[in-house]
């Protein structure tokens, strides 16, 4: 992998176990639809650590047990996720939790690569600082829309002294020139995000719609914001589900999203525009009960290859 970067090759199989990637770069010719890249850290603050690190390994992990079922019928679709070969996994980015910016540009040029060779990225992460590499991955192509889904809306400029973490993600992206729209659905309770927070996440045009005004409405609804025909990264983080679905978080709020409302607005912003990339992040491995969270994670994950990557 350019500038650096490389794969630091898991002992597991692939997800689901599909086939194994060296590099992004040998992707081409392949003819994958999708390739799975674990980055389990960016820029982690101080005092929280990079509690995700080891959230790709767990994830891919609860999935194991289904790889010989990869090709039956996936009921939360209706049919077959996605055929052999259209999803491949990259294995892991090697990332030092002590060199921020050394994260940010191997995970930017690891999508860039999986860009060039035609593939759609889906990101392992990781906290929500692996969200503004990741989105930087996609400079120089179509005008993006950023569909995030998650508790928080991460738009501080700064938190202890740092720019790049995840309090900052969606503040990063508004300053990014490839980024052209912004919606926010899911946020609830109490966070990082001060009034001044929201207003400017308004003020840029970001359209932010809390997980109170979701459960009262339809999720279609939810999704009139992103254009027709908007190229869309999604970017999930599980902290957006309701903590008796998804223990796994750093900070359990009631509250949250449900599997099927989640599956809904991906569903949703894939027929009503076109995913090109999607990251899914603040998994903490730590935090999870039994494995309940890695294993909904794992099967979110599985559906979504199945929206990204399946019948056309």
């Amino acid at each position: 992998m350019s500038e650096g970067g490389r794969t630091e090759r898991f002992p597991a199989e692939g997800f689901l176990g599909v086939p194994v990637c060296d590099c992004p770069t040998a992707l081409v010719g392949r003819g994958a639809r999708a390739a799975i890249l674990g980055a389990g850290l960016a820029s982690p603050y101080r005092g929280a650590g990079a509690y995700a690190a080891q959230a790709p390994g767990a994830i891919r992990a609860a999935a194991a047990p289904f790889a010989g079922q990869r090709g039956h019928v996936n009921f939360d679709l209706g049919r077959p996720g996605f055929a052999e070969g259209a999803v491949v996994d990259c294995g892991n980015l090697a990332l030092d939790p002590a060199d921020g910016a050394g994260n940010r540009v191997r995970i930017r040029h690891g999508v860039a690569e999986v860009l060039a060779a035609g593939a759609v990225p889906m990101v392992l992460g990781g906290d929500d600082s692996v969200v503004v590499p990741v989105l930087q991955g996609f400079e120089g192509r179509a005008p993006l829309t950023v569909l995030q889904i998650g508790a928080h809306i991460d738009w501080r400029e700064q938190l202890e002294g740092e720019r790049w973490g995840l309090a900052s993600a969606m503040r990063r992206a508004s300053e990014m020139a490839h980024v052209a729209g912004i919606v926010q659905l899911g946020a609830r309770g109490l966070g990082s995000a001060r009034a001044e927070d929201l207003a400017a996440a308004r003020d840029w045009g970001a359209t932010v719609m809390p997980a109170a005004e979701l459960a009262h409405g339809r999720p279609a609804a939810a999704l009139e914001a992103v254009p027709e025909g908007a190229a869309v990264h999604v970017a999930l983080a599980c902290d957006a589900l309701d903590p008796g679905l998804m223990p796994a978080v750093p900070t359990r709020l009631a509250g949250g999203l449900g599997y099927w409302q989640v599956l809904e607005l991906i569903a949703g912003a894939a027929r009503r525009g076109r995913i090109v990339g999607f990251s899914l992040t603040e998994f903490a491995p730590d935090r999870d009960i039994q494995g309940q969270g890695a294993s909904t994670a794992a099967q979110l994950l599985a559906a979504v290859l199945g929206i990204v990557a399946g019948e056309a």
